[in-house]
């Protein structure tokens, strides 16, 4: 049955709308030629008289061309990506692509499925950020997996920004990234850093020259903002905060071990008894 021409107008506002904030131009004005609002007289929602965005207020220079670079492999964790690609989408004239060995769909370890948008072949040579997620037996395959250790490697060493969050370290450990230098990863993997000559910090994000690495899973957001901040400018991350009404009240204070109740802490930190010492062993193993 076709659509009425409010029913048109309707749809097309919502597709407008989730395009809008994949790419977040929200809140973002375009480059000078484009200074006028996104939206089309036409595209104006039935009854309103003003486009659903208005991009005129906002600074012209905040718009980039950063070439940001996500690692994706199979078993990853999902929020690990997702966390940052939400802030790294944020940044306006930035191209981001998720990169994986080959086009298939990646499945990631709560099962949510990331479809690659390069092979690790088509992406640039000299990405602005180069990213690794993390994981558990996803990161330890990967780390043991010569094409992923290499386009990491290969990228890395041109890259503007090396960065991770979570067991993400450990990748860019194993691709020789992050000797010599500060980072921070999972608690879970923290211990395993020294043995790729990195010196392991316990915090949220660690920034040691252009190396950057989040802490666990949701330190992706803090790791995030933090690189909008570090492309953009202190007012763009902030509003960029605003828009992911980012202002965490969790209803629990069991985040870290220190935070945890001891006998949580002790349970959770023997679920993985052989995760550290594989690690270790995978690291013996690299190119030096």
């Amino acid at each position: 049955m076709p659509l009425s021409a409010n029913e048109e107008r309707r749809l097309m506002n919502r597709r407008q709308f989730a395009v809008l904030s994949a790419s977040a131009a929200l809140g973002f004005r375009a480059p000078a030629a484009r200074a006028q609002s996104p939206m089309p007289k036409e595209s104006v929602r039935a009854g309103l008289d003003e486009p659903i965005h208005d991009m005129s207020v906002w600074p012209a220079e905040w718009t980039g061309d950063e070439t940001i670079v996500m690692l994706a492999y199979p078993g990853m964790t999902a929020l690990d990506l997702v966390g940052p690609q939400y802030f790294f989408a944020s940044l306006w004239g930035a191209s981001v692509q998720v990169a994986a060995k080959t086009l298939d769909p990646v499945p990631t370890d709560t099962r949510l499925t990331i479809l690659p948008d390069v092979t690790f072949a088509e992406t640039v040579e000299a990405p602005t950020i180069l990213f690794a997620p993390g994981g558990i037996s996803g990161t330890l395959n990967a780390m043991e997996d010569d094409e992923t250790v290499d386009f990491l490697a290969t990228r890395g060493a041109r890259a503007g920004y090396v960065t991770s969050v979570c067991t993400g370290a450990l990748l860019l450990g194993q691709a020789g990234l992050i000797d010599g230098y500060r980072a921070t990863s999972h608690w879970l993997s923290q211990g395993v850093l020294q043995a790729f000559g990195a010196t392991a910090v316990d915090a949220r994000v660690v920034r040691d020259r252009n190396r950057i690495t989040g802490g666990g899973v949701t330190a992706g957001i803090d790791f995030g903002l933090a690189l909008v901040q570090a492309l953009r400018g202190r007012e763009y991350a902030q509003a960029i905060q605003l828009l992911a009404e980012y202002a965490p009240e969790p209803p629990l204070s069991a985040g870290t071990l220190t935070q945890a109740p001891p006998d949580i802490a002790a349970m959770m930190q023997g679920m993985f008894p052989g995760f550290e010492s594989h690690a270790r062993a995978i690291a013996a193993t690299r190119r030096t």
